[in-house]
């Protein structure tokens, strides 16, 4: 973790400032790999902090040394969209790094403390539904490619995903 990055739980408090994030971080990376339609019924579902995600414990934020929000993301053990839970697995969440903030340590500082985490709580391996757009670092990650899928975010609105795997241990 770069020097100058703190991790810390996210709280309800935190919800304003994560919105800006994604807000912020969203339309920008995924522009390359979405067409605009998608993006403009899209944008607006995703880019808003889960609230009991936030509240969950199990929901962090990057943070620079003058407190700006840099990044964030968490896991579950629920999956996304109000699915199940599988016994040992842990479902990556909304991560998510400022564009700014690229390739400065952010996401790997998120995913290890994600990783570190779900393995603590017994989970053996990351389930994650990666956008198109950061496939490449998941796979930096040690995430394995499933396949692609698509993600119903609300009737008639769908967002093409694709699926990933990582064992923990």
């Amino acid at each position: 973790m770069p020097a100058t990055l703190t991790l810390r739980p996210a709280s309800l408090a935190d919800i304003a400032r994560i919105d800006v994030l994604l807000a912020r971080s969203y339309p920008k990376l995924l522009k390359p790999d979405y067409p605009p339609s998608v993006l403009v019924t899209a944008l607006p579902l995703i880019s808003r902090a889960s609230p009991s995600l936030v509240a969950s414990g199990r929901y962090y934020l990057a943070e620079d040394a003058e407190g700006r929000l840099l990044g964030a993301g968490g896991w579950s053990l629920k999956a996304p969209g109000g699915g199940g839970v599988t016994p040992g697995t842990a479902h990556v969440r909304h991560v998510a790094t400022d564009p700014a903030a690229l390739r400065r340590g952010v996401g790997r500082a998120l995913m290890d403390e994600i990783a570190a985490a779900a393995g603590r709580a017994g989970a053996g391996r990351l389930d994650c539904l990666s956008t198109r757009t950061a496939v490449a670092f998941y796979r930096a990650m040690g995430f394995d490619t499933l396949g692609a899928v698509e993600v119903t975010l609300r009737p008639g609105i769908v967002f093409p995903a694709v699926r990933m795997l990582r064992a923990l241990s």
